[in-house]
Formats: C-alpha cells, sequence, structure tokens
C-alpha cells in the first residue's frame, strides 16, 4: 500500500530518538520544514536533532527557533528513526548522510516529483507545492497544535516555494494551508519584510552582475548568467546569496527558460533552470545531466568547466523548447 498520513504517524510513534535533516544548500522549505517537524517532535516527547550541512545559515535567522538547526558531527549517530525532508535524492543530505548510522531507518517526506523513494518509508506528493504543505496537513490529521513558532516556518515554506503564491501548482489548497496558519499566529508583514526587504548588500551587488551580464540564446527565449569563482571571491558572496536572482532574468518578456550557472570549487558547476510555462519541462533537462526537481524548477551538479557544462546544457534546453 502506499504510504499516508497514518504510516508516517505509526513510523514515528514507538521511536525516543529521531533526527530530521533537509538538502544542502537549503531554502525556506527545506529548512523551516526541518524546523517545523522538528518543534512538533519535541512537543510529542521525542528526543530529537535537526540538521543540515550548513546548519542554520544567517539568511534564514528570521525563522523562529532557527537555532535548532545544527551541522552534522563527524561521526556516525544512532537514531530510532531519521526523517529527510525536501530532499529528493539521498546524496542532496551532504554530510548529513555520513551523520546517519547504517541501519537507521529513513522516512522520506518530499514534494519532489523526482524524488528516487531512497527511505524505508517515502511519503511523496508532487501535487504539493512545498514539502511545508505536506507537514501541514499532516499535523492537521494527526490533531497537533501548530504553535505560531511552527506556523511561521511552515507559511515561510509554502510562501517561498510558491514565488509568494504565483507559481503553477498554487491553488485553492494553498491560501487554505496559509489562511490557517495565520490564523495560528504568523504576523505576515513582519515575515514578509524579513524574508523579501532584508537583503544583505553584497546580494545586491551579485544582482547587479546578473543583469549586467546576463546573455540571450536562442532567439531571446533563453536568459542565462553565470557565476565564476573568481568572482565568488571579488564579490565576497555566500552560496545563500543566489537563490531567487535566477527569477529577475525569467521574468524578461519573451524569455521562456532562464539558467544560472554557478562554478564550484570541485570541479563542478551547480546548474539551477527555471521555466515560464509548464510545456518546456527543466526537471527533464537536468536528469540528462544527473539532476533533478520540479517541471518548471529543477537543477544539477555537473562535472566539467563552466563555458563546457553551459554550452552542453542551453543545447539540451533549447532542444526541450523547441521539441
Amino acid at each position: 500500500m502506499k504510504p499516508n498520513f497514518d504510516t508516517i504517524a505509526e513510523v514515528l510513534r514507538n521511536a525516543h530518538t529521531v533526527g530530521v535533516a533537509s538538502h544542502i544548500r537549503p531554502d525556506a522549505d527545506a529548512l523551516g520544514s526541518t524546523i517545523a517537524f522538528a518543534l512538533w517532535l519535541r512537543e510529542c516527547g521525542k528526543e530529537v536533532t535537526a540538521y543540515n550541512e550548513e546548519g542554520s545559515t544567517s539568511k534564514f535567522h528570521y525563522l523562529p527557533c532557527h537555532e535548532i538547526v545544527v551541522m552534522p558531527p563527524s561521526a556516525p549517530q544512532t537514531f530510532d528513526v531519521f526523517v529527510a525532508l525536501d530532499t529528493s535524492v539521498k546524496n542532496r543530505l551532504g554530510s548529513v548522510h555520513e551523520a546517519i548510522a547504517p541501519g537507521t531507518p529513513i522516512l522520506n517526506i518530499d514534494h519532489h516529483i523526482s524524488n528516487e523513494n531512497f527511505g524505508d518509508v517515502n511519503y511523496i506528493d508532487p501535487s504539493a507545492p512545498a514539502t511545508g504543505q505536506i507537514l501541514f496537513e499532516f499535523f492537521q490529521h494527526v490533531g497537533a497544535r501548530i504553535s505560531p513558532e511552527m506556523a511561521t516556518n511552515l507559511f515561510a515554506a509554502i510562501s517561498t516555494d510558491t514565488g509568494s503564491f504565483q507559481y503553477a501548482g498554487t491553488n485553492e489548497r494553498t491560501f487554505s494551508a496559509a489562511g490557517h496558519l495565520i490564523a495560528c499566529g504568523v504576523d505576515v508583514s513582519a515575515l514578509s519584510r524579513a524574508m523579501y526587504d532584508s537583503q544583505p548588500r553584497r546580494r545586491f551587488e551579485l544582482l547587479r552582475h546578473a543583469l549586467n551580464s546576463a546573455e540571450f540564446d536562442d532567439d531571446g527565449r533563453i536568459a542565462t548568467f553565470s557565476l565564476s569563482l573568481e568572482l565568488v571571491e571579488k564579490l565576497k558572496v555566500l552560496p545563500e546569496d543566489n537563490e531567487g536572482i535566477i527569477d529577475h532574468l525569467r521574468s524578461v518578456e519573451g524569455v521562456e527558460a532562464a539558467v544560472f550557472f554557478e562554478e564550484l570549487p570541485e570541479g563542478k558547476v551547480r546548474v539551477s533552470a527555471r521555466s515560464k510555462f509548464p510545456r518546456i519541462d527543466v526537471c527533464k533537462v537536468c536528469k540528462k545531466f544527473h539532476g533533478g526537481g520540479h517541471p518548471m524548477a529543477a537543477g544539477a551538479r555537473v562535472d566539467g568547466t563552466l563555458i563546457q557544462v553551459k554550452s552542453d546544457f542551453l543545447k539540451a534546453l533549447s532542444d526541450e523548447i523547441r521539441n
């Protein structure tokens, strides 16, 4: 039988020690979901540890109780159950994976259509616009009290992963969840200022570079920008500064897809792709490069140089657009 919310509750019912984590280079859905779930588990009397490879990055210090998310230890830890949230592929847990003792049962809760079902129990709902949405509905199902802190983390998760409630997949289910969370104590105005109106100067400089150096291919249907290691050093930007900048390129009239190429120290290139229309499946393109995600928002980490990866990816994306 396909796992349901009762299955999740049963897996956790007799667990005393529970680990919770989300993917590397976390966004607000990853961290917000991790924090909210960890807070609920503590209310249930569990001994909970929340991890992320980068801990709680400064960008997300507006999330209530963000400090409970810590970097993983070097030695494997034993848990009765380990919960992976918003993570489509096991290696996307990064160094957290090494902190899980072999044999630990893994509960995998996610909304990415490309999820590889790597857990012992997998609850995957691609119709949910955010993992935070799944957790909200789970909490409702089990009759959990959603505290203001949990509600704020879940609202941030849903708001950001839906592009402030504008991406495909946003529907009455999404707004119903948002309304319930506001009733649980979310200060929407204060949270929105923290999420969208409190950017560091270095991120502004990165955006300036992206807009000044943007390139347009395939008769203007594809917009791209690239970030080299040299420029990272020059601008002193952090990985967390990159999120959302690609959306400025996608917003240009005539652009059907946008791609961000980021050179990484280990001889790889991080690719982030976004499409404007459902007919352009960037997840399908990213899968060709061993990545994944959603049909309209996906990514990959590809071996090679910035120039070569960009050339190969743009060819594959152009083929997708023209088919």
